[in-house]
Protein backbone atom coordinates (compact mmCIF):
# COMPACT_ATOMS: atom_id res chain seq x y z
CA UNK A 1 0.00 0.00 0.00
CA UNK A 2 1.20 3.55 -0.83
CA UNK A 3 1.00 6.36 1.73
CA UNK A 4 -0.55 9.49 0.09
CA UNK A 5 -0.20 11.98 2.99
CA UNK A 6 3.02 14.00 2.65
CA UNK A 7 3.29 14.13 6.46
CA UNK A 8 3.51 10.37 6.63
CA UNK A 9 6.89 8.61 6.84
CA UNK A 10 8.44 6.90 3.84
CA UNK A 11 7.84 3.43 5.31
CA UNK A 12 5.35 2.37 7.98
CA UNK A 13 5.34 -1.21 9.24
CA UNK A 14 2.80 -2.70 11.71
CA UNK A 15 4.47 -5.59 13.61
CA UNK A 16 3.26 -8.06 16.17
CA UNK A 17 5.25 -8.62 19.33
CA UNK A 18 7.29 -11.33 17.54
CA UNK A 19 8.38 -8.92 14.80
CA UNK A 20 6.16 -10.33 12.04
CA UNK A 21 4.90 -7.75 9.55
CA UNK A 22 1.09 -7.46 9.62
CA UNK A 23 0.78 -4.35 7.45
CA UNK A 24 3.22 -2.39 5.23
CA UNK A 25 2.72 1.10 3.83
CA UNK A 26 5.18 3.13 1.65
CA UNK A 27 5.13 6.74 0.42
CA UNK A 28 5.35 8.09 -3.13
CA UNK A 29 9.15 7.90 -2.85
CA UNK A 30 8.75 4.14 -3.38
CA UNK A 31 5.77 4.24 -5.73
CA UNK A 32 7.35 1.69 -8.02
CA UNK A 33 7.86 -0.86 -5.24
CA UNK A 34 5.28 -3.46 -4.23
CA UNK A 35 5.60 -4.38 -0.56
CA UNK A 36 2.60 -6.71 -0.26
CA UNK A 37 5.02 -9.66 -0.15
CA UNK A 38 6.32 -8.43 3.21
CA UNK A 39 3.03 -9.09 4.98
CA UNK A 40 3.23 -12.25 7.07
CA UNK A 41 7.04 -12.39 7.03
CA UNK A 42 9.36 -11.56 9.93
CA UNK A 43 10.83 -8.09 9.60
CA UNK A 44 14.33 -9.51 9.93
CA UNK A 45 13.91 -11.43 6.64
CA UNK A 46 13.30 -8.18 4.69
CA UNK A 47 16.52 -6.41 5.71
CA UNK A 48 20.16 -6.90 4.87
CA UNK A 49 21.99 -9.49 6.95
CA UNK A 50 24.37 -6.84 8.29
CA UNK A 51 21.41 -4.93 9.76
CA UNK A 52 20.14 -7.81 11.97
CA UNK A 53 21.79 -6.62 15.19
CA UNK A 54 20.49 -3.03 14.81
CA UNK A 55 16.99 -4.36 14.06
CA UNK A 56 17.08 -6.48 17.26
CA UNK A 57 18.03 -3.39 19.33
CA UNK A 58 15.16 -1.41 17.77
CA UNK A 59 12.60 -4.03 18.81
CA UNK A 60 14.05 -4.62 22.30
CA UNK A 61 14.22 -0.87 22.91
CA UNK A 62 10.57 -0.37 21.98
CA UNK A 63 9.44 -3.31 24.15
CA UNK A 64 11.48 -2.08 27.11
CA UNK A 65 10.87 1.69 27.01
CA UNK A 66 8.02 2.16 24.58
CA UNK A 67 10.07 4.07 22.02
CA UNK A 68 13.42 2.93 20.57
CA UNK A 69 16.27 5.19 19.45
CA UNK A 70 16.77 5.76 15.72
CA UNK A 71 18.80 3.17 13.90
CA UNK A 72 19.91 2.79 10.28
CA UNK A 73 18.70 -0.37 8.54
CA UNK A 74 19.44 -1.51 4.99
CA UNK A 75 15.96 -2.37 3.73
CA UNK A 76 15.65 -4.96 0.99
CA UNK A 77 12.59 -4.55 -1.25
CA UNK A 78 10.87 -7.43 -3.07
CA UNK A 79 12.27 -6.11 -6.36
CA UNK A 80 15.78 -6.69 -5.04
CA UNK A 81 16.50 -3.02 -4.48
CA UNK A 82 18.36 -2.16 -1.29
CA UNK A 83 18.23 1.28 0.33
CA UNK A 84 19.32 2.68 3.69
CA UNK A 85 16.35 3.61 5.89
CA UNK A 86 16.43 5.25 9.32
CA UNK A 87 13.87 3.51 11.58
CA UNK A 88 12.40 4.04 15.04
CA UNK A 89 9.96 1.68 16.71
CA UNK A 90 7.04 2.46 19.01
CA UNK A 91 5.18 -0.01 21.23
CA UNK A 92 1.40 0.17 20.87
CA UNK A 93 -0.94 -0.15 23.83
CA UNK A 94 -1.99 -3.53 25.19
CA UNK A 95 -0.91 -6.40 22.98
CA UNK A 96 -1.39 -4.53 19.70
CA UNK A 97 2.27 -4.96 18.85
CA UNK A 98 4.88 -2.51 17.46
CA UNK A 99 4.90 0.26 14.89
CA UNK A 100 8.12 0.78 12.83
CA UNK A 101 8.46 4.19 11.17
CA UNK A 102 11.20 4.63 8.54
CA UNK A 103 12.71 7.59 6.68
CA UNK A 104 14.63 6.99 3.46
CA UNK A 105 18.26 8.06 3.56
CA UNK A 106 18.63 7.95 -0.22
CA UNK A 107 19.09 11.74 -0.50
CA UNK A 108 21.64 11.69 2.31
CA UNK A 109 23.44 8.79 0.66
CA UNK A 110 23.57 10.62 -2.67
CA UNK A 111 24.99 13.69 -0.95
CA UNK A 112 27.57 11.54 0.80
CA UNK A 113 28.52 9.93 -2.52
CA UNK A 114 28.85 13.33 -4.14
CA UNK A 115 31.00 14.48 -1.25
CA UNK A 116 33.24 11.43 -1.61
CA UNK A 117 33.49 11.98 -5.38
CA UNK A 118 34.33 15.66 -4.85
CA UNK A 119 37.01 14.72 -2.33
CA UNK A 120 38.46 12.17 -4.74
CA UNK A 121 38.40 14.74 -7.58
CA UNK A 122 40.18 17.25 -5.35
CA UNK A 123 42.74 14.61 -4.47
CA UNK A 124 43.34 13.82 -8.14
CA UNK A 125 43.65 17.52 -8.99
CA UNK A 126 46.06 17.95 -6.11
CA UNK A 127 48.31 15.17 -7.36
CA UNK A 128 48.12 16.52 -10.91
CA UNK A 129 49.17 19.91 -9.58
CA UNK A 130 52.03 18.31 -7.69
CA UNK A 131 53.08 16.48 -10.84
CA UNK A 132 52.98 19.68 -12.90
CA UNK A 133 54.93 21.51 -10.21
CA UNK A 134 57.52 18.72 -10.13
CA UNK A 135 57.95 18.86 -13.91
CA UNK A 136 58.18 22.64 -13.78
CA UNK A 137 60.79 22.43 -11.05
CA UNK A 138 62.88 19.91 -12.99
CA UNK A 139 62.71 21.93 -16.21
CA UNK A 140 63.34 25.20 -14.38
CA UNK A 141 66.44 23.91 -12.62
CA UNK A 142 67.78 21.87 -15.54
CA UNK A 143 67.38 24.65 -18.13
CA UNK A 144 70.61 26.04 -19.51
CA UNK A 145 68.88 29.41 -20.01
CA UNK A 146 69.11 31.83 -17.11
CA UNK A 147 65.59 32.51 -15.79
CA UNK A 148 64.38 34.32 -12.67
CA UNK A 149 61.09 35.60 -11.27
CA UNK A 150 60.69 39.07 -9.76
CA UNK A 151 57.84 40.68 -7.89
CA UNK A 152 56.48 43.37 -10.17
CA UNK A 153 55.82 45.77 -7.29
CA UNK A 154 59.24 45.66 -5.63
CA UNK A 155 61.52 43.86 -8.13
CA UNK A 156 62.33 41.41 -5.33
CA UNK A 157 63.75 38.09 -6.56
CA UNK A 158 61.19 35.35 -5.93
CA UNK A 159 62.99 32.48 -7.60
CA UNK A 160 65.95 31.84 -9.90
CA UNK A 161 67.43 28.76 -11.52
CA UNK A 162 71.10 27.70 -11.26
CA UNK A 163 72.03 29.34 -14.58
CA UNK A 164 70.64 32.69 -13.43
CA UNK A 165 72.26 32.29 -10.02
CA UNK A 166 75.64 31.74 -11.67
CA UNK A 167 75.19 34.78 -13.88
CA UNK A 168 74.20 37.01 -10.95
CA UNK A 169 76.54 35.48 -8.37
CA UNK A 170 73.64 34.37 -6.12
CA UNK A 171 72.53 31.09 -4.58
CA UNK A 172 70.08 29.01 -6.65
CA UNK A 173 67.15 28.55 -4.23
CA UNK A 174 63.82 30.12 -3.46
CA UNK A 175 64.66 33.72 -2.77
CA UNK A 176 61.59 35.10 -0.96
CA UNK A 177 63.72 36.90 1.59
CA UNK A 178 65.99 38.75 -0.79
CA UNK A 179 65.38 42.37 -1.64
CA UNK A 180 66.00 43.87 -5.05
CA UNK A 181 69.52 45.03 -4.19
CA UNK A 182 70.75 41.50 -4.82
CA UNK A 183 69.69 41.86 -8.43
CA UNK A 184 70.66 45.47 -8.98
CA UNK A 185 74.01 45.12 -7.21
CA UNK A 186 75.05 42.63 -9.89
CA UNK A 187 74.54 45.33 -12.53
CA UNK A 188 76.67 48.45 -13.03
CA UNK A 189 75.07 51.54 -11.49
CA UNK A 190 74.82 53.24 -14.87
CA UNK A 191 72.64 50.43 -16.26
CA UNK A 192 70.19 50.03 -13.37
CA UNK A 193 67.82 52.80 -14.44
CA UNK A 194 67.68 51.35 -17.96
CA UNK A 195 66.81 47.91 -16.54
CA UNK A 196 64.09 49.32 -14.29
CA UNK A 197 62.66 51.28 -17.22
CA UNK A 198 62.54 48.11 -19.33
CA UNK A 199 60.73 46.25 -16.53
CA UNK A 200 58.18 49.04 -16.13
CA UNK A 201 57.62 49.00 -19.88
CA UNK A 202 56.95 45.27 -19.65
CA UNK A 203 54.53 45.92 -16.79
CA UNK A 204 52.53 48.32 -18.94
CA UNK A 205 52.70 46.42 -22.24
CA UNK A 206 53.01 42.80 -21.13
CA UNK A 207 56.51 42.43 -22.55
CA UNK A 208 59.44 44.62 -23.59
CA UNK A 209 62.37 44.42 -26.04
CA UNK A 210 65.64 43.11 -24.66
CA UNK A 211 68.42 45.37 -23.45
CA UNK A 212 72.13 44.81 -23.00
CA UNK A 213 73.53 44.77 -19.45
CA UNK A 214 76.78 43.60 -17.90
CA UNK A 215 76.54 41.04 -15.10
CA UNK A 216 78.82 39.35 -12.61
CA UNK A 217 82.26 40.19 -11.41
CA UNK A 218 83.63 40.02 -14.97
CA UNK A 219 80.88 42.33 -16.26
CA UNK A 220 80.07 39.97 -19.14
CA UNK A 221 77.51 41.25 -21.66
CA UNK A 222 74.04 39.71 -21.35
CA UNK A 223 70.77 40.27 -23.17
CA UNK A 224 67.89 40.75 -20.71
CA UNK A 225 64.22 40.59 -21.63
CA UNK A 226 61.11 40.44 -19.45
CA UNK A 227 57.42 39.61 -19.67
CA UNK A 228 54.60 40.11 -17.17
CA UNK A 229 52.89 37.11 -15.49
CA UNK A 230 49.65 37.89 -13.60
CA UNK A 231 49.24 35.57 -10.58
CA UNK A 232 46.80 35.18 -7.70
CA UNK A 233 49.24 36.78 -5.27
CA UNK A 234 50.35 39.65 -7.49
CA UNK A 235 52.08 40.12 -10.82
CA UNK A 236 55.53 38.68 -11.47
CA UNK A 237 58.20 39.44 -14.04
CA UNK A 238 59.60 36.48 -15.94
CA UNK A 239 63.15 37.64 -16.71
CA UNK A 240 65.31 35.74 -19.20
CA UNK A 241 69.05 36.25 -19.53
CA UNK A 242 71.09 35.23 -22.57
CA UNK A 243 74.82 35.81 -23.15
CA UNK A 244 75.15 38.50 -25.79
CA UNK A 245 77.79 36.43 -27.58
CA UNK A 246 75.40 33.48 -27.89
CA UNK A 247 72.65 35.71 -29.26
CA UNK A 248 75.02 37.22 -31.80
CA UNK A 249 76.26 33.76 -32.74
CA UNK A 250 72.70 32.60 -33.39
CA UNK A 251 72.05 35.69 -35.50
CA UNK A 252 75.27 35.13 -37.40
CA UNK A 253 74.28 31.53 -38.07
CA UNK A 254 70.90 32.57 -39.44
CA UNK A 255 72.57 35.24 -41.56
CA UNK A 256 75.10 32.72 -42.86
CA UNK A 257 72.30 30.35 -43.86
CA UNK A 258 70.56 33.20 -45.68
CA UNK A 259 73.76 34.21 -47.53
CA UNK A 260 74.52 30.60 -48.51
CA UNK A 261 71.03 30.26 -49.97
CA UNK A 262 71.40 33.47 -51.97
CA UNK A 263 74.78 32.41 -53.33
CA UNK A 264 73.47 28.98 -54.25
CA UNK A 265 70.54 30.48 -56.18
CA UNK A 266 72.58 33.25 -57.85
CA UNK A 267 72.68 33.54 -61.66
CA UNK A 268 76.48 33.89 -61.79
CA UNK A 269 78.89 31.08 -61.06
CA UNK A 270 80.56 31.29 -57.65
CA UNK A 271 83.45 29.15 -56.45
CA UNK A 272 85.58 29.28 -53.33
CA UNK A 273 89.20 28.17 -53.76
CA UNK A 274 92.27 28.09 -51.57
CA UNK A 275 95.52 29.94 -52.34
CA UNK A 276 96.57 27.12 -54.70
CA UNK A 277 93.33 27.28 -56.67
CA UNK A 278 91.75 24.07 -55.30
CA UNK A 279 87.95 24.26 -55.38
CA UNK A 280 86.39 24.05 -51.91
CA UNK A 281 82.85 25.17 -52.70
CA UNK A 282 80.80 25.82 -55.86
CA UNK A 283 77.22 26.92 -56.50
CA UNK A 284 74.77 25.51 -59.01
CA UNK A 285 75.49 28.16 -61.69
CA UNK A 286 79.22 27.28 -61.66
CA UNK A 287 78.42 23.58 -61.94
CA UNK A 288 76.20 24.29 -64.96
CA UNK A 289 78.96 26.31 -66.66
CA UNK A 290 81.50 23.50 -66.27
CA UNK A 291 78.84 20.89 -67.12
CA UNK A 292 79.16 18.89 -63.90
CA UNK A 293 76.23 17.49 -61.92
CA UNK A 294 77.04 17.08 -58.22
CA UNK A 295 79.20 19.54 -56.31
CA UNK A 296 81.38 16.67 -55.05
CA UNK A 297 82.71 16.21 -58.59
CA UNK A 298 84.50 19.59 -58.54
CA UNK A 299 85.64 19.67 -54.90
CA UNK A 300 89.37 19.19 -54.58
CA UNK A 301 89.96 19.90 -58.30
CA UNK A 302 92.10 22.86 -59.51
CA UNK A 303 89.94 25.63 -60.96
CA UNK A 304 92.43 25.99 -63.82
CA UNK A 305 91.14 22.69 -65.15
CA UNK A 306 88.17 24.51 -66.70
CA UNK A 307 89.81 27.79 -67.77
CA UNK A 308 90.64 28.63 -71.39
CA UNK A 309 94.34 27.93 -71.09
CA UNK A 310 94.66 25.32 -68.34
CA UNK A 311 97.31 26.40 -65.85
CA UNK A 312 98.11 29.72 -67.53
CA UNK A 313 94.87 31.61 -66.87
CA UNK A 314 94.51 30.30 -63.32
CA UNK A 315 98.14 31.16 -62.52
CA UNK A 316 97.68 34.76 -63.69
CA UNK A 317 94.35 35.08 -61.89
CA UNK A 318 95.58 33.71 -58.54
CA UNK A 319 98.83 35.66 -58.68
CA UNK A 320 96.98 38.95 -59.17
CA UNK A 321 94.54 38.19 -56.37
CA UNK A 322 97.38 37.44 -53.98
CA UNK A 323 99.23 40.55 -55.06
CA UNK A 324 96.34 43.04 -55.33
CA UNK A 325 93.60 41.45 -53.23
CA UNK A 326 91.00 41.79 -56.00
CA UNK A 327 90.75 41.16 -59.76
CA UNK A 328 87.97 42.55 -61.94
CA UNK A 329 86.72 41.52 -65.40
CA UNK A 330 89.31 38.88 -66.16
CA UNK A 331 88.23 37.69 -69.63
CA UNK A 332 88.74 34.04 -70.51
CA UNK A 333 86.92 30.95 -71.69
CA UNK A 334 85.38 28.23 -69.55
CA UNK A 335 85.75 24.69 -70.89
CA UNK A 336 82.89 22.37 -69.98
CA UNK A 337 83.30 18.68 -69.27
CA UNK A 338 81.14 17.92 -72.32
CA UNK A 339 83.31 19.97 -74.70
CA UNK A 340 81.49 23.32 -74.74
CA UNK A 341 83.39 26.60 -74.56
CA UNK A 342 81.81 29.63 -72.91
CA UNK A 343 83.13 33.17 -73.02
CA UNK A 344 83.20 34.35 -69.40
CA UNK A 345 84.34 37.27 -67.32
CA UNK A 346 85.89 36.47 -63.94
CA UNK A 347 86.17 38.62 -60.84
CA UNK A 348 88.00 37.36 -57.77
CA UNK A 349 88.64 38.62 -54.26
CA UNK A 350 90.93 37.45 -51.48
CA UNK A 351 93.46 38.63 -48.95
CA UNK A 352 96.70 40.21 -50.04
CA UNK A 353 99.82 38.08 -50.38
CA UNK A 354 101.03 36.54 -47.14
CA UNK A 355 97.72 36.94 -45.33
CA UNK A 356 96.46 33.44 -46.13
CA UNK A 357 92.77 32.63 -46.36
CA UNK A 358 90.40 31.78 -49.21
CA UNK A 359 89.62 33.31 -52.60
CA UNK A 360 86.14 33.92 -53.95
CA UNK A 361 85.81 33.50 -57.72
CA UNK A 362 82.77 34.97 -59.53
CA UNK A 363 82.15 33.81 -63.08
CA UNK A 364 79.76 35.65 -65.43
CA UNK A 365 78.60 34.15 -68.69
CA UNK A 366 79.10 36.63 -71.56
CA UNK A 367 76.65 34.92 -73.91
CA UNK A 368 74.04 37.56 -73.10
CA UNK A 369 76.50 40.37 -73.78
CA UNK A 370 76.22 42.23 -77.10
CA UNK A 371 78.11 40.59 -79.97
CA UNK A 372 80.96 42.53 -81.64
CA UNK A 373 80.13 44.20 -84.97
CA UNK A 374 80.66 41.98 -87.99
CA UNK A 375 82.41 43.40 -91.00
CA UNK A 376 79.74 42.07 -93.29
CA UNK A 377 76.85 43.49 -91.29
CA UNK A 378 74.96 46.75 -91.51
CA UNK A 379 77.42 48.59 -89.33
CA UNK A 380 80.29 47.38 -91.51
CA UNK A 381 78.64 48.74 -94.62
CA UNK A 382 77.94 52.02 -92.86
CA UNK A 383 81.56 52.34 -91.75
CA UNK A 384 82.68 51.62 -95.31
CA UNK A 385 80.50 54.46 -96.61
CA UNK A 386 81.94 56.80 -93.98
CA UNK A 387 85.45 55.78 -94.96
CA UNK A 388 84.72 56.92 -98.51
CA UNK A 389 84.27 60.45 -97.14
CA UNK A 390 87.86 60.63 -95.93
CA UNK A 391 89.46 63.63 -97.56
CA UNK A 392 86.08 65.10 -98.37
CA UNK A 393 84.75 65.65 -94.84
CA UNK A 394 86.48 67.07 -91.75
CA UNK A 395 87.77 64.48 -89.29
CA UNK A 396 85.58 65.76 -86.48
CA UNK A 397 82.47 65.17 -88.58
CA UNK A 398 83.67 61.70 -89.59
CA UNK A 399 84.30 60.76 -85.94
CA UNK A 400 80.90 62.07 -84.86
CA UNK A 401 79.10 60.14 -87.62
CA UNK A 402 81.04 56.99 -86.74
CA UNK A 403 80.15 57.30 -83.04
CA UNK A 404 76.50 57.83 -83.91
CA UNK A 405 76.47 54.83 -86.23
CA UNK A 406 78.09 52.53 -83.67
CA UNK A 407 75.85 53.82 -80.88
CA UNK A 408 72.71 53.35 -82.96
CA UNK A 409 73.81 49.82 -83.88
CA UNK A 410 74.35 48.72 -80.28
CA UNK A 411 71.12 50.28 -79.05
CA UNK A 412 69.26 48.41 -81.77
CA UNK A 413 71.12 45.20 -80.87
CA UNK A 414 70.23 45.64 -77.18
CA UNK A 415 66.56 46.09 -78.04
CA UNK A 416 66.63 43.01 -80.23
CA UNK A 417 68.36 41.02 -77.50
CA UNK A 418 65.82 41.99 -74.82
CA UNK A 419 62.76 41.70 -77.05
CA UNK A 420 62.14 45.44 -76.95
CA UNK A 421 62.33 45.71 -73.13
CA UNK A 422 63.77 49.20 -72.66
CA UNK A 423 64.56 48.71 -68.96
CA UNK A 424 66.63 45.60 -69.65
CA UNK A 425 68.26 47.22 -72.70
CA UNK A 426 69.29 50.25 -70.62
CA UNK A 427 70.80 47.92 -68.00
CA UNK A 428 72.80 46.01 -70.61
CA UNK A 429 74.08 49.23 -72.16
CA UNK A 430 74.90 50.77 -68.79
CA UNK A 431 72.54 53.69 -69.38
CA UNK A 432 69.72 55.17 -67.38
CA UNK A 433 66.29 54.82 -68.88
CA UNK A 434 66.06 58.56 -69.44
CA UNK A 435 69.32 58.58 -71.40
CA UNK A 436 68.13 55.63 -73.47
CA UNK A 437 64.87 57.44 -74.31
CA UNK A 438 66.81 60.48 -75.53
CA UNK A 439 68.99 58.35 -77.79
CA UNK A 440 65.98 56.43 -79.11
CA UNK A 441 64.42 59.71 -80.11
CA UNK A 442 67.66 61.00 -81.61
CA UNK A 443 68.17 57.91 -83.77
CA UNK A 444 64.47 57.56 -84.58
CA UNK A 445 64.30 54.07 -83.04
CA UNK A 446 61.08 54.56 -81.07
CA UNK A 447 59.00 53.00 -83.77
CA UNK A 448 61.34 50.10 -84.55
CA UNK A 449 59.87 46.58 -84.48
CA UNK A 450 60.18 44.84 -81.15
CA UNK A 451 60.25 48.11 -79.24
CA UNK A 452 56.69 47.87 -77.95
CA UNK A 453 57.31 45.15 -75.38
CA UNK A 454 57.94 47.60 -72.58
CA UNK A 455 57.65 51.39 -72.68
CA UNK A 456 58.32 52.12 -69.05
Amino acid sequence: MIIQDEAMPDIKLALDLEGVIREALVSDAFAGESVAAWVGRPWGETVDRSSGERLRRLMEGALATGVAAFGQIVQRFPSGRELPVEYTTVRLGGGAGLLAIGKSLRAVTELQMRLVEAQQAMERDYWKLREVETRYRLLFNASSDAVLLLKAASLEIVELNPAAAQALGLTARRAGGRDREYLLNAIPAGERSELEAMLRRAEGQGKAPSILVHLGAERSPWRVRASLMPTEHGALFLVQLAPAGAVQQALDQREQIRIDRLVEQGPDGVAVVDREGTVLRANRAFLDLVQVGPEMAVLGQPIGRWLGRPGADSTVLLANVQRLGVVRRFATRLLGELGTETEVEISAVGNAEGAGGLIGVFVRDLVTRLPPPSKGGAIGRLLDSISEQVGKTPLRTLVSETVHAVERHYIQAALDLTGGNRTAAAEILGLSRQSLYVKLSRYELEGEPGDAAERT
